[in-house]
């Protein structure tokens, strides 16, 4: 036996071994020596190698083209100039159409605010039983001495200085801010509204005959009361609600069919007003600041049984006219009109089927801001307030400085600058 046949196996597994370690070799010349090397960029005048570098900063902001939205869908808020975009995790101290910075004025839970003449919130502070007026700066200022215990619902006059006191117990009373004096009123009155001049209220009086139910107009303090309408059993359908140009004081409701209602407007003379059909149940409504639009909502099964806003004229001749819908799910309750042609609402951002026949599935969903133009007819996302709020009442002065709120959770009054 020769050498080489003595050593065969030892020379196949060098020789193996080292073409192993050649391909290696070759395959890291290959793929991972010249991805380790850094390239060596070269240019000469008049070319661009790579991409272009940023020059330095001006401390100015651009000009954005285009409104940074997908096509069809309108913009929620531009910047104005001198202002910057903020990171979309951090709230922008305006309310342009994203996360906005969102501030509680007040520590304890409030009741059924409105604003007042010049543009601040009055409420009632459910802990202490009083009443104050609050601005935008937190500044608080005491309304009366007098305390309420355990108030459960107030209707505040037009003018903000009276207001009717609802107990848990039935009983009412109208109290004067100025001239600091009340008046019980009828037990059996309920669901009021006052007249534009504030000196008259409407209301139903439930007689516990159902001959002896009706819509009852009379002066602010329940004096010199009349009968206006007949109710008789139909209670759940009949609407006390004196419109801000005081052509009407009251609607009621007769079902067409499941999905179909018509509205029928009661004037204080006996006006044969044209009435108005609407497509759904459940009918919340709010008058426009001039009285000639009504704001509603309904739900319906084309909608999952979820509330929707409409809008419809509802003034003399232009009844039923220019009804329209803005796709929209939520309820009037959480609108308020600006001006006569601005709405402002908190919408869910998610609703459950039936929410409309059974509202209590949104008590515990997130709202979001926005803004409807009845001028041409658009609608805006314009905040998304920092934090989870469901928002229960939204309020804005005619100035369209802020818009407050009212959190259903913690009952705290909230605002969100709008410019």
């Amino acid at each position: 036996m020769n050498i080489f046949a003595r050593y065969k196996k030892i020379f196949l597994v060098l020789a193996f071994l080292i073409l192993v370690l050649a391909i290696g070799y070759l395959l890291w010349r290959l793929f991972f020596k010249s991805s380790a090397l850094p390239p060596t960029a070269t240019s000469t005048p008049g070319e661009i190698s790579g991409l272009p570098t940023a020059e330095p900063g001006t401390g100015q902001s651009g000009e954005l083209g285009g409104t940074g939205t997908l096509p069809g869908e309108e913009p929620g808020g531009t910047l104005t100039p001198g202002t910057s975009a903020v990171s979309p995790d951090e709230p922008n101290p305006l309310a342009v159409g994203g996360l906005t910075k969102t501030d509680a004025l007040t520590n304890s839970p409030v009741l059924d605010p409105v604003l007042s003449a010049d543009g601040h919130v009055q409420y009632y502070d459910q802990n202490d039983g009083r009443f104050y007026k609050i601005d935008e700066n937190g500044k608080v200022t005491l309304l009366s001495d007098q305390v309420f215990y355990n108030v459960r619902q107030i209707v505040w006059a037009p003018n903000k200085d009276q207001a009717i006191l609802e107990y848990p117990d039935g009983n009412k009373i109208l109290y004067n801010f100025n001239t600091k004096k009340q008046v019980t009123l009828p037990a059996h009155w309920k669901d009021f509204s006052f007249s534009p001049s504030s000196d008259k209220i409407i209301s139903k009086s439930i007689g516990l005959d159902p001959e002896n139910r009706w819509l009852v107009v009379a002066n602010a303090d329940g004096s010199q009361a009349k009968a206006l309408e007949s109710i008789g059993t139909k209670d759940a359908t009949v609407f006390p609600s004196w419109s801000p140009n005081n052509q009407i004081v009251a609607m009621y409701t007769k079902g067409v069919d499941f999905d179909r209602q018509e509205i029928y407007f009661v004037g204080l003379n006996g006006e044969n007003f044209k009435s108005t059909m609407i497509e759904g149940r459940g009918l919340q409504t709010e008058w426009s600041t001039n009285g000639d639009r009504l704001l509603y909502s309904v739900y319906s099964t084309r909608d999952d049984l979820k509330p929707r806003l409409w809008v419809v004229d509802a003034s003399g001749d232009t009844i039923n006219q220019n009804r329209r819908s803005f796709d929209l799910q939520t309820w009037a309750s959480k609108c308020t009109f600006a001006s006569n042609t601005e709405i402002y609402c908190a919408v869910p951002e998610t609703l459950e089927k039936g929410a409309g026949l059974f509202p209590e599935l949104a008590d515990k969903t997130k709202d979001d801001l926005y803004k409807i133009d009845l001028a041409n007819g658009t609608k805006t996302l314009i905040a998304v307030p920092e934090g989870a709020y469901n928002i229960s009442q939204v309020l804005v002065p005619t100035s369209d400085d802020y818009l407050y709120f009212t959190d259903k959770k913690t009952g705290q009054l909230y605002k969100v600058r709008l410019r």
